[in-house]
């Protein structure tokens, strides 16, 4: 019963994934400037994260104090 079940389920699974249509694409562009937002300049993202790990390590030391 198990190996017909799972026959059944596979050849389900496999109709749907053929079902899939990818030959249409869509391509939608909601940006209306050129200009780049500040939170994509890598920069900023190293800052943060130098940032957070000083934070991250002051907290761990803080807690050692007994």
């Amino acid at each position: 019963m198990k190996k017909i079940s799972f026959t059944v389920m596979a050849a389900l699974v496999s109709a749907l994934t053929w079902a899939q249509d990818a030959t249409k694409s869509v391509d939608v562009n909601i940006n209306t400037k050129s200009e780049s937002a500040w939170y994509t300049n890598p920069i900023v993202w190293v800052v943060g994260a130098a940032v957070f790990i000083l934070l991250l390590v002051a907290l761990s030391r803080g807690r050692s104090r007994d």
